[in-house]
């Protein structure tokens, strides 16, 4: 069996194969050791879970595995939201939080996501002597845990409702007047996930007119991925295009962390465009000053942005942990991903798809413009950019030569000129014409993630063509 290995947001695996109860006493185990070594004793972990097959029995074992190490545990009453737990955390000044989520993967997936007392995902050090640990403790009882009954006698088991708290701080940073007022009617899919009675539910207590879907839980999320990508979300889109009432559509994902946004005529709206729009409206609609951040994968049009309003632009390695961390120092007012993952200075430290979505609500009813129009005046004001990600799968042999191969990049992909190569994360060909190529290599499977952008379609397939071509050896 595979060891344990920790990736982008924690470690995951196919449940009853390599995700099992032993891995995730294990793993656990491994977590409280961590927290006794660094001398965090006293604030308590909290312990939620997505809406998964066995989420909740998988949460209910590693509580009893950490109160067993002595240190307490706030295991959340329900499955709850990333961005909720992260916000528990805080509110708390809890030591830590395990969330047992695999995010937007297939139902077939479990995943096990530790976040430190700051609230947002687990940085590599911090991961790496996790991963150390629990390795060294495979396929042997390392563990003890107590009975969850002995321990709320003892006062070490709390279970808690984070919910409250949360809504409670989305009340105070979204202008929910603003979409009531609107009279606008929003359709709202959770996507079988957590997310349910949080997004909706803010609405309509705000008293707006909500249409859901999806909303019962479904550990099989409906047979699809519980990612709120175009592909996935066709139901919603013929929805939100049929009924000339709703004037926008607000998904998320499985653990609520990503967004999926369909203006009011079934038109889906890229996350990289949404993450423009809304630092847009942050800067010039509600005058907020600072900094804004994006992964080196995600569109250079909220480089556009921060141009056009005179502020700075940081760029981080992929994983929002990396964003989180200048969300955690104050230091930006927005940053996010392509992958439809973002979050707001003064917020929590990780990604926050309900946050996301009733930010676009707020800025549709503010600007009384639907997002075609809104993203066109951005255009107008900013340039276009068009781009795109494959996934290409590698064969043996190209697969062992990639890293030989990526050492000898060409000058030019497509006759326009490498200018600058950023190696933050993979190979980011920056080229002429304000257009680039990354190459990022998957660190568990033979496959490349390769990401292009143009200011032109056209130009852009050619160069996607030119650096698939580079890679396969064509």
């Amino acid at each position: 069996m595979a060891s344990i290995t920790f990736g982008t947001s924690g470690w995951r695996g196919i449940i009853a194969e390599d995700f099992t109860f032993d891995r995730v006493r294990t793993v656990t185990q491994a977590i409280a050791d961590h927290l006794r070594s660094a001398q965090m004793t006293e604030g308590g972990v909290v312990v939620g879970y997505d809406a998964r097959f066995l989420g909740r029995r998988f949460a209910e074992e590693a509580a009893r595995v950490v109160c067993g190490a002595g240190l307490k545990v706030f295991l959340c009453e329900r499955d709850t939201p990333t961005p909720v737990i992260a916000h528990e955390i805080l509110a708390r000044k809890a030591d830590g939080g395990i969330n047992f989520t695999a995010s937007h993967n297939p139902p077939e997936y479990s995943g096990l996501k530790f976040s430190p007392a700051w609230g947002g995902p687990a940085l590599p050090e911090t991961t790496r002597d996790i991963e150390k640990r629990a390795n060294a403790m495979l396929d042997e009882i390392t563990w003890r845990a107590m009975r969850l009954e002995d321990a709320r006698e003892q006062g070490l088991l709390q279970d808690v409702d984070p919910g409250r708290n949360y809504r409670d701080t989305l009340r105070a940073l979204i202008d929910f007047k603003a979409i009531k007022s609107s009279g606008m009617r929003i359709a709202v899919n959770p996507l079988y996930g957590t997310a349910r009675g949080y997004l909706d539910k803010l609405l309509f207590e705000a008293g707006v007119a909500v249409t859901t879907i999806n909303t019962q839980p479904d550990p099989t999320f409906g047979g699809l991925p519980p990612e709120p990508a175009e592909e996935n979300i066709q139901d919603f889109i013929q929805l939100v295009r049929d009924d000339e009432g709703i004037a926008l559509g607000l998904a998320t994902d499985g653990d609520a962390d990503r967004y999926g946004i369909v203006d009011g005529d079934g038109s889906y709206i890229q996350p990289n465009a949404i993450l423009a729009l809304l630092a847009d409206y942050l800067l010039r609609v509600k005058g907020e000053k600072g900094a804004v951040a994006r992964s080196v994968a995600t569109s250079h049009l909220l480089d556009a942005v921060a141009r056009h309003h005179g502020v700075e632009l940081l760029e981080t390695p992929v994983g929002f942990k990396f964003i989180g961390e200048y969300i955690r120092d104050n230091r930006i007012i927005i940053g996010g991903e392509e992958s439809a993952g973002l979050s707001i200075g003064g917020h929590v430290p990780d990604k926050d798809g309900i946050l996301a979505c009733l930010l676009v609500a707020e800025m549709v009813a503010v600007t009384g413009q639907p997002l075609g129009a809104l993203l066109c005046d951005l255009y107008d004001r900013v340039g276009e950019y068009f781009s795109r990600r494959l996934n290409i799968r590698l064969t043996d042999e190209l697969a062992h030569g990639y890293d030989q191969r990526i050492r000898t990049l060409p000058d030019a992909f497509a006759g326009r000129k490498v200018t600058d190569v950023v190696t933050l994360d993979g190979h980011k060909c920056l080229l002429e014409g304000d257009a680039w190529l990354l190459f990022r290599k998957s660190g568990t499977e033979p496959v490349v993630r390769l990401y292009g952008e143009a200011r032109d379609e056209q130009v852009l397939q050619e160069i996607l063509d030119a650096g698939r071509a580079f890679l396969l050896g064509d």
